[in-house]
């Protein structure tokens, strides 16, 4: 809705075409345009093109006509809009604002972690996202009224925006929190009745300080932890009876133990992070090197849920994945609040940090500084994420893949790792794309467009982040890089290239030239890296299709007279 006109995406009977129609006086899209996201502002409404990922606008000329050429060719994934302006998220992740920009609803924090946001929310002249990293919001704009940021301690599901205030769906206990210049404590009488989700049909009550309203009640508290805490059980006998049948596999430590192996911790034991704690090297007392991942415990833990469903998913599935391209787990400890989790340890560490040092400046620098060794890693990976796709029972979706969970042991083989944002795939006999709804988790620059513009994850979700890993190898760039103090993503510094034959041009000067021997097998991981990174799912290639052309490029690579092009290059779409 905007100030005046209504508009919505309309989903003709027996078709995937989605097009939109205004009413009360709004004015139509031109044509017949297909959309994946639309909005509407102070007399606009602007698209996002299901075929093209631009951004059209209509309504009023001039400031329509602004704001579309202002996003120009950016290929987005969704679209809010504000008074007259209007901000999404393109491809790669990162949060783009039009239109007008008198009040500095256009200015996001430069300050914060990569601009990763979702919920967005538009008032008349600021703006507001939920950021990825902790949940917590963040305003601009306003003239500097959100400035303050007065819920930088709280959590959120999602927000809304008035003309110049801002409410949120609280993650805690799903109360609402309002807040900005227009929102004052006499909005509601004390113990006006808002209505909350239908989970909780509870009538809550208003306390408000200065500007900041929370509605809050005892009944969503108590109801919403029994829930969470009726679950954490379920999930903890399910996976006590997964994990006895392995108890040889994952030990229970007990966590004086674990203190002692890492030397309480320290900052020298600290070799990374997972999806949700700090990573440290240990020695455990029979000599044993192990990695142990540490839930975060202080200020920086939000949600204890959170970690808890972290720790609950990969003990979960680790406890029955044992394959030779996947991370071993050893074990695991639940004291009071102290969760971790005991993985064998990865001697040569992770693929992100032998590419992205900066120490790796030559040939001579590194071992994976060879195709033959990057396309055997490549290979190693898909043949995790293989059988993740198609042989765990049921299926398992990754959710994160990307260099930094793709970890090197001892004789340089490869392993995925961290499952802390897995889930199980929809057991359908179409494995491959099957999918569900679910809302978007990932990383900035890996993560499926397709899911985080529509929330429905398939296992082509995987494929898509496999494909910017596979770029990586090639590029030696990162998923995201400054280039000419912008920031650009690996898919389109090296996609057009490659479909282009100037493959050459973007191949890392540290590995060099392909020898002849090489040309045809690197040649096969650039085209199979491009179709993985496809904006749409149904057009990428299986993870069997992946594993398939990399076993192909690492034969000819291993047999100088050897020849891939006996068999051509196809992908079957769904």
């Amino acid at each position: 809705m905007g100030d005046t006109q209504i508009c919505a995406i309309t989903n003709v009977a027996n078709s995937t075409q989605n097009g939109a129609t205004c009413w009360r006086g709004g004015q139509q899209p031109n044509g017949s345009s297909q959309f994946i996201s639309i909005s509407s502002g102070s007399k606009f409404s602007c698209g996002v093109l299901e075929s093209s990922y631009r951004v059209v606008c209509w309504g009023n000329s001039a400031i329509a006509s602004r704001i579309q050429s202002g996003f120009g060719n950016e290929r987005m994934v969704n679209i809010y809009a504000g008074g007259r302006h209007a901000c999404g998220m393109n491809t790669n992740g990162f949060l783009i604002c039009k239109g007008d920009n008198n009040n500095g609803q256009l200015n996001v924090p430069s300050n914060l972690v990569s601009n990763e946001y979702f919920g967005l929310s538009m008032g008349m002249n600021h703006s507001c996202g939920i950021q990825f990293v902790n949940h917590t919001v963040v305003c601009w704009g306003g003239n500097g009224a959100f400035s303050s940021n007065v819920t930088e301690s709280i959590s959120f599901e999602s927000v809304v925006a008035g003309l110049d205030f801002t409410c949120g769906l609280t993650t805690s206990n799903f109360s609402v929190v309002c807040w900005g210049p227009g929102w004052t404590s006499n909005m509601y009488p004390q113990g006006a009745a808002l209505p909350l989700p239908m989970i909780l049909p509870v009538q809550p009550t208003i306390t408000a300080t200065s500007n900041v309203a929370q509605l809050s009640s005892s009944s969503p508290v108590s109801r919403s932890s029994t829930l969470r805490r009726q679950g954490s059980r379920l999930m903890r006998r399910q996976r006590s009876v997964t994990s006895s049948k392995h108890a040889d596999r994952a030990e229970e430590f007990l966590f004086t133990d674990l203190a002692a192996a890492t030397n309480d911790f320290s900052l020298e034991n600290k070799i990374g992070a997972g999806s949700f704690g700090i990573v440290y090297k240990g020695k455990l007392p029979d000599g044993r090197e192990v990695a142990i991942k540490r839930g975060e415990t202080g200020p920086r833990t939000k949600k204890f849920q959170e970690k808890e469903s972290a720790f609950d998913s990969e003990l979960a599935f680790l406890s029955r994945l044992h394959h030779k391209h996947l991370v071993r787990l050893v074990g695991y400890c639940e004291e009071r609040d102290e969760r971790l989790l005991v993985y064998e340890y990865m001697k040569n560490g992770a693929l992100f940090d032998h590419l992205h040092d900066k120490n790796n400046v030559e040939k001579s620098s590194s071992v994976v500084n060879s195709w033959k060794m990057r396309i055997k890693i490549a290979l190693d990976a898909a043949r995790g994420i293989e059988y993740l796709h198609n042989y765990a029972v049921p299926p398992i979706i990754h959710r994160d893949i990307k260099s930094s969970n793709i970890l090197i042991d001892a004789n340089w083989i490869a392993r995925v790792s961290d499952f802390g944002l897995s889930l199980m795939g929809p057991d359908q006999s179409n494995r491959d794309y099957s999918s569900r709804p679910m809302k978007a988790a990932g990383t900035v620059g890996y993560i499926d467009p397709e899911y985080y513009g529509l929330n429905v994850l398939t296992a082509k979700s995987d494929v898509y982040g496999l494909g910017v890993v596979l770029l990586e190898l090639l590029t030696g760039k990162r998923a995201i890089f400054k280039s000419e103090a912008e920031p650009m993503s690996v898919v389109d510094f090296a996609v057009p290239a490659i479909m282009a034959g100037e493959l050459t041009k973007i191949l890392d000067n540290r590995v060099g030239p392909p020898e002849p021997s090489e040309v045809e097998a690197v040649e096969l991981v650039a085209y199979t890296a491009m179709h993985c990174v496809h904006l749409e799912g149904r057009d990428r290639p299986t993870i069997s299709d992946i594993v398939s052309n990399l076993e192909r490029a690492l034969a000819a690579v291993d047999d100088s007279h050897g020849s891939i092009s006996s068999g051509p290059i196809s992908f079957v779409s769904d």
